[in-house]
């Protein structure tokens, strides 16, 4: 090759990056904007998941200390109309919780937190019945709340799964 030969490649290729390099550049900047907006919603997300655990969590076992305050005071009929209006809002806050984690959370998370609902729910309808003195035949206080041990054990797995779910591990 002559010099003559190798100067004009070496032309030609500066020119030719010359020309690509803003290219090449704005490419580059759409492609890390890409991934940056991938990062933060995908931390959005994560952070929407944990807030929605946190509040499910928190309100499902404040559900089931009072259900376990109301059947208590049920027993020993000391029952009134504050535990009643605490237990309704308490129910309702959890009513709401349980709502909004079903917009955002897996699937396996909605069966736990099914589970824990059931027992939460149907402990709820006997502390009413047993409030109006409808209780139906051998449902009592003291049976309503060996029934509600039953949430324990589902409470737990439930926040095991939510915590696996954000990468905690033990």
């Amino acid at each position: 090759m002559t010099a003559a030969v190798t100067a004009m490649i070496t032309a030609v290729v500066g020119v030719l990056g010359t020309l690509f390099a803003p290219v090449l550049g704005r490419r580059l900047s759409a492609q890390q904007r890409d991934e940056e907006t991938r990062a933060e919603e995908q931390r959005r997300r994560f952070e929407e998941r944990r807030d929605a655990y946190t509040a499910m969590n928190r309100a499902s076992r404040q559900f089931h200390t009072l259900l376990k305050d109301a059947l208590h005071r049920l027993r020993d009929g000391v029952y009134g109309d504050a535990e009643r209006d605490q237990l309704e809002e308490t129910r309702r806050d959890y009513r709401d919780r349980y709502a909004q984690a079903q917009m955002i959370v897996p699937e396996r998370i909605l069966e736990a937190s099914r589970s824990v609902n059931e027992v939460l729910a149907g402990i709820d309808a006997a502390v009413k019945r047993l409030d109006r003195g409808v209780a139906r035949e051998g449902e009592s206080a003291q049976g309503a709340l060996r029934d509600l041990k039953e949430a324990e054990p589902r409470l737990s797995a439930m926040r095991r799964l939510m915590r696996e779910d954000l990468g905690v591990v033990d």
